[in-house]
């Protein structure tokens, strides 16, 4: 196998692993939804119901107020994703074909979910649109980048970044889709889609030989996807809130005017709280 069919083929096994993923029950987040959870504990119905409308920058939500939610989220997630691998971790050897699979989708379901919803929380446009099943081009570039800075990688952080520059400058309220998909920004996502797809195999193997053992694997799989979801998720999570995005924009416009930087780039929990007073910095 070649170079070039390597590299197609680890890009191949991330694509689709990211698909079948994205198309768990429950991996999905409505922004709207999520944002009116996670904010109603610090903000008032009229700073949220403007940063659903438009963004939590544009409705003046301080940076602090955004971690604080973006922690809670961190941490409930976490503990979701490390309960279900230890019970994917019972069955022990018999059962590896099935549950290593099982595993390696929840456990993905579950960063895509955290994906979302620090987007939604540092100012991201909704990552989904309309009620299609199907994960367009623009939607599945983004989501890859963002996977690709839980993984540490810098073309990720520097796709992220330019991508965010693009929202922030324009004020759009929709991913721009031609970035993504055409001119510059296209080969990153490419070359990120390979890399992720390597590194998913590797934590394949890593999750088959912590199930070998019943009871044992339970406990080794539930911590070593703690011990890896935390920190990748926490690298997100500071990136994005790091970026231009965070920074309150007013007039926000419905459109895709863009284009022509394409050109220029080289390189919470979910539940319900009382509503709380006006956002303001935490003390």
């Amino acid at each position: 196998m070649t170079t070039s069919e390597v590299v197609e083929d680890s890009e191949s096994r991330f694509s689709a692993l990211l698909a079948g993923a994205a198309s768990l029950p429950g991996v999905r987040i409505s922004r709207a939804v999520y944002l009116k959870s996670a904010l109603t504990r610090y903000c008032s119905e009229d700073d949220i119901r403007k940063a659903i409308d438009e963004t939590p920058a544009a409705a003046g939500i301080p940076l602090e107020v955004l971690d604080r939610a973006a922690n809670e989220s961190i941490r409930y997630e976490a503990a979701k994703v490390s309960a279900l691998s230890a019970a994917a971790g019972i069955p022990g050897l018999m059962f590896l074909p099935a549950t290593v699979p099982a595993d390696m989708a929840q456990y993905f379901g579950h960063m895509l979910r955290i994906a979302q919803k620090l987007a939604y929380l540092y100012s991201w446009p909704d990552l989904f649109s309309g009620d299609s099943d199907d994960l367009d081009d623009a939607t599945k570039g983004m989501l890859t980048l963002f996977v690709g800075v839980m993984f540490g990688t810098q073309s990720a952080n520097a796709g992220v970044g330019k991508v965010a520059g693009l929202l922030s400058k324009q004020a759009v309220k929709k991913l721009p889709k031609q970035a993504l998909t055409k001119g510059l920004i296209y080969p990153v996502v490419k070359k990120v889609a390979s890399y992720l797809g390597v590194e998913m195999t590797k934590q394949t193997f890593a999750k088959t030989v912590s199930k070998v053992i019943p009871i044992v694997g339970a406990v080794v799989s539930g911590g070593l996807a703690l011990a890896t979801y935390l920190p990748m998720a926490k690298r997100l999570k500071n990136h994005l809130s790091s970026l231009e995005l965070t920074k309150p924009k007013e007039g926000v416009v419905d459109a895709e005017a863009i284009i022509v930087d394409v050109v220029e780039f080289a390189g919470g929990d979910d539940t319900k709280q009382q509503s709380g007073p006006e956002c303001a910095p935490l003390n």
